[in-house]
Formats: C-alpha cells, sequence, structure tokens
C-alpha cells in the first residue's frame, strides 16, 4: 500500500477537529480489536466515508504516536498473558502533531478499558518521583517501574457520524529497544472504541461481512514477544494470534 493510494482515499473523508472530540474520548470504555492487512484496508477505506468523519490535526490526516512502556519484571506483560481480568499497562506517548505527551495508566476490568492521564512536558526514561506517585494513587499496590519497551505508529481516526464510537486504525508499527529496531509490516491494528459493544457499528458490519473476527491483541505484547525473544518470556497464549499475524504478512506479500 503505498502512502499515495492511502492519502488519495482518505482525502474522500469530511474532516474534524480535536476540539470535536470531546464526546468520544472514552476514558472508560469497551475496545473491540481487528487485524487486516493493508491490501483490505484500502478496500475498505472508501466504504466507510459516508459513515465517519476523519480527524484533522495540524492539516494532516495521519497522526504519528511515540510511546514509552513502562512495567515492573514485565508483570503488567505476564498479568496480560495470563489473561488475568484487572491488569494494568503504563506508559508515556507523545501525540507528535499536536506535540503533546501524557503520561497514561490504562487499567483493564472485566472487559472496560479505563484509562488515566496527566500532561507531561516530554517522555522521561528516568520516572520522576511526581510521576510514581500519580501511578501510585491509581494502585498504590504498584512496585516502582521499569521502561520496557518504545514503539511508533501511525494513525488514522475516525469518528461515527451517527453513533458514539471512534475508530483508530493504526499502520506502519515499529518497536525499539535498546540497539534494535522492527517493523511489523503489513499489518493494520483497527480497534473501536464504544461506551458499549454496538454491533450495529457499520465498521463492526463491515468486518463481519469481510469475514474478520474480533482479535483480542496488544501492541505492546507482541513488541515485547519480538523485542525479547520468545526464548526469554512466556508466550504460549499468544501463539495463535502470532500465527495468524504472520500468516497475514505472508499472505500480503
Amino acid at each position: 500500500m503505498s502512502k499515495k493510494q492511502i492519502d488519495s482515499t482518505i482525502n474522500l473523508f469530511n474532516p474534524i477537529s480535536l476540539s470535536d472530540m470531546d464526546k468520544v474520548k472514552f476514558m472508560n470504555r469497551v475496545d473491540t480489536k481487528f487485524v487486516l492487512t493493508y491490501n483490505k484496508l484500502l478496500d475498505i477505506l472508501s466504504i466507510l466515508t459516508k459513515d465517519y468523519f476523519i480527524l484533522k490535526v495540524k492539516n494532516s490526516l495521519i497522526s504519528r504516536y511515540e510511546s514509552l512502556y513502562y512495567d515492573c519484571n514485565l508483570n503488567h506483560y505476564n498479568d496480560h498473558h495470563r489473561k488475568k481480568n484487572n491488569r494494568y499497562k503504563i506508559r508515556y506517548r507523545t501525540y507528535k502533531d499536536s506535540k503533546l505527551t501524557f503520561l497514561e495508566v490504562k487499567h483493564k476490568k472485566k472487559g472496560r478499558t479505563i484509562k488515566s492521564r496527566i500532561p507531561v512536558d516530554e517522555i522521561k526514561f528516568d520516572l520522576p518521583d511526581e510521576h510514581f506517585n500519580f501511578i501510585k494513587n491509581i494502585n498504590p499496590n504498584f512496585s516502582k517501574p521499569e521502561p520496557s519497551l518504545m514503539n511508533n505508529f501511525n494513525r488514522i481516526t475516525l469518528v461515527n457520524k451517527k453513533f458514539n464510537e471512534r475508530l483508530t486504525i493504526d499502520i506502519e508499527l515499529s518497536y525499539k529497544w535498546k540497539n534494535r529496531t522492527e517493523e511489523i509490516e503489513n499489518i493494520v491494528i483497527a480497534e473501536l472504541k464504544q461506551n458499549n459493544t454496538n454491533r450495529n457499528s457499520p465498521f463492526y458490519k463491515l468486518m463481519k461481512d469481510n469475514y474478520i473476527r474480533p482479535l483480542k491483541i496488544s501492541k505492546y505484547c507482541i513488541g515485547i514477544i519480538d523485542m525479547y525473544g520468545k526464548n526469554k518470556v512466556k508466550y504460549n497464549r499468544f501463539k495463535k494470534k502470532i500465527l495468524k499475524l504472520n500468516k497475514l504478512q505472508a499472505n500480503a506479500s
């Protein structure tokens, strides 16, 4: 998928600004994720124009993100691997186009995602005490975490014209850790963010029509497996998902 192809398609959407996004911030929400190829994304994007607006930031319809995750002996990764219903992710995230950075804590509880965040001046590789205090206020049992992984990706954000939902489409995902960088090619991670699961969503229906089922997948966990190595972290419960990603990549090449 060339940049020219995707640019020509997303320019068909009616744009909205960040100031129009208040109703779909969804700091307490239900997430439904789908994984597809770039070619499939091109097939469906133009179909979505009648039902969705596109977020425009600083004259750009594709926003750049950079994240630094924090973990404590990979406990957060392992909680996800164990399918723990009450788990957390901690990260700094920079929204490069709007030049905003936040410290964010995502709490997954009984199928819902609760996100708390504070604005900060930049990503920190050494967690300041005041930032750790913010984390401890959310969960007093937290030990002080350490940096564990960086990722970068580009995001297309769509907002439903009728339903109260946001759709994020992440492309060009890459990971960095220590002196290594890895790109995840030909994979698109799309995520519906809703107050409650609504299968009448146009995107949800479109995925069903294309035989693409929801897939519980974590960009953080994919990166940990990829960058740390399968001989260093547990990944048995993620094997089917990794095989699916590999199959999609192989079919897209």
